[in-house]
């Protein structure tokens, strides 16, 4: 298998074709590169000169952790069910000693915007071990966290009273819980096992804990589900008013509960389905006060926002700590392995927590001109503000017209791009719909190569 060398292909001769041009549910393109295109670094570099010259005034900084009380029949994420005795704190150790040598790699005058703890969910680890992982983000890193927004993800069973008090404490300003769906028939055919009071009692604490953004994260697609089943629990989520909401579309991917059961292939019909529930979700969050901020996210109008106006994805820096996380610098991604497989999780968690060494990268993705124009395009595009086109000409002195010819050509011609607006490049309300397959179609033919050739393990 190649090393990370991304070939530089000109926009004009990515073949659109490559990519089903069928189902709007390809990929949820929440980063560019996707991990899986990540390669072993034989050179390892050293942290220190990676981020030597970068911008640094402006990060943002994420804390993995990589633990759940169980696997969800949906989820593909790097996180391991349980741990036994003594592995959180070893974890916590690890991640210390990381947050210690990855500071020292930074400017001293590196500061951050933004911060985040996801997983897994964060929630899992006890209040004494969150009020570690604050000590550990503060300390270790410089950060502070009740001067930049926060954002932490939470589950309804481990959302109590005294890991939320620790939360707000610390200065969380968006609790982000994970329900999926109110109704219990429709949580069981996901695999999750919760019931509906549970839910309804997290978010009773989730409420009393006073943090300013609450975020939902919804599903749709699951079996059985139909549109009257999809609005009511839209209906008994906005009960709550929630400052967001997000909406995902379910997918069944391979090595997850549903995927070794239902299998993987194409289903149309289910296509189908879930395209009409996202436009009767998204036109009932309209109805009800909701702005579209993206295809899955909807924001109260005249609520909060917890997001860093300092802080911009497609150019500013992240510092990723935890064996689960990525880093991203202007010349390379990296991050440690990946895997979804019980018995690979738990071997890169072993391996983390026994790591003295934290000051090279392992794993990653060079990020040539070409990358950076197409990473750039798709975390504008997939966005409903779209591309700041005077933006993308002062760090470019080009467009995403002269720069990607070919795909915008194709967006155009499908209904994607909205009409012309002089300064921003713009999604339409379909183009919105179809973001799954739009961002795809924006890979690079070696993005594209790597990801064909990763083995799921």
């Amino acid at each position: 298998m190649s090393t990370v060398a991304a070939t530089t292909v000109a926009a004009t001769t990515v073949a659109a074709t490559t990519v089903d041009t069928e189902s709007p549910y390809q990929s949820y393109v929440y980063a560019y590169p996707h991990k899986t295109a990540y390669r072993p670094l034989p050179e390892r570099p050293r942290l220190a000169e990676l981020w030597r010259g970068e911008k640094q005034d402006a990060l943002s900084l994420y804390l993995h952790v990589p633990f759940c009380e169980v696997r969800c029949g949906f989820c593909n994420l790097f996180t391991r069910i349980g741990s036994p005795e003594g592995l959180t704190t070893a974890y916590l150790d690890a991640l210390e000693r990381q947050a210690r040598q990855v500071r020292e790699a930074l400017a001293p005058e590196a500061r951050f915007a933004l911060a985040a703890f996801g997983g897994g969910t964060p929630t899992y680890l006890t209040a004494a071990e969150l009020e570690r992982l604050c000590d550990i983000a503060e300390s270790g890193t410089g950060a502070d966290l009740r001067a930049v927004p926060l954002s932490v993800e939470a589950s309804p069973d481990t959302a109590t009273a005294d890991r939320l008090r620790v939360l707000a404490e610390r200065g969380t300003t968006r609790l982000s819980l994970g329900v999926q769906s109110f109704l219990d028939g429709e949580a069981r055919a996901a695999v999750r096992p919760q019931k509906r009071a549970a839910v309804e009692a997290a978010l009773g604490r989730v409420r009393d804990a006073g943090f300013p953004v609450l975020n939902i994260d919804l599903i749709y697609g699951i079996d059985g589900q139909t549109p009257a089943s999809w609005i009511a629990s839209l209906d008994a989520a906005l009960a709550w008013r929630p400052e967001e909401l997000y909406l995902y579309p379910l997918y069944v991917r391979p090595l997850t509960g549903l995927g070794r059961h239902a299998g993987t292939a194409a289903n149309p019909a289910w296509d189908a389905q879930r395209l009409a529930l996202y436009r009767a979700g998204r036109d009932h969050l309209l109805a009800e006060g909701y702005q579209q901020v993206s295809m899955r996210m909807f924001r109260r109008t005249g609520a909060a926002s917890a997001s860093a106006g300092e802080y911009a994805c497609q150019t500013d820096g992240m510092v990723g700590l935890g064996c689960g996380a990525r880093s991203y610098t202007s010349r390379l991604h990296y991050s440690f392995d990946y895997a979804v497989d019980a018995r690979e999780v738990r071997r890169i968690i072993d391996d983390y927590v026994a790591a003295p060494d934290f000051s090279r990268a392992e794993l990653g993705w060079v990020m040539t001109d070409e990358e950076t124009r197409r990473r750039h395009l798709v975390q504008s595009l997939l966005q409903g503000e779209g591309v700041d086109l005077a933006a993308y000409r002062e760090r470019f002195g080009s467009t995403p017209e002269l720069d990607f010819p070919a795909e915008l050509a194709e967006f155009a011609a499908r209904g994607w791009l909205a009409a012309d607006d002089p300064a921003r490049l713009l999604l339409s309300p379909e183009g919105l719909a179809w973001s799954d397959a739009v961002g795809p179609r924006l890979f690079s033919a070696g993005v594209r190569a790597n990801m064909a050739e990763y083995e799921a393990k």
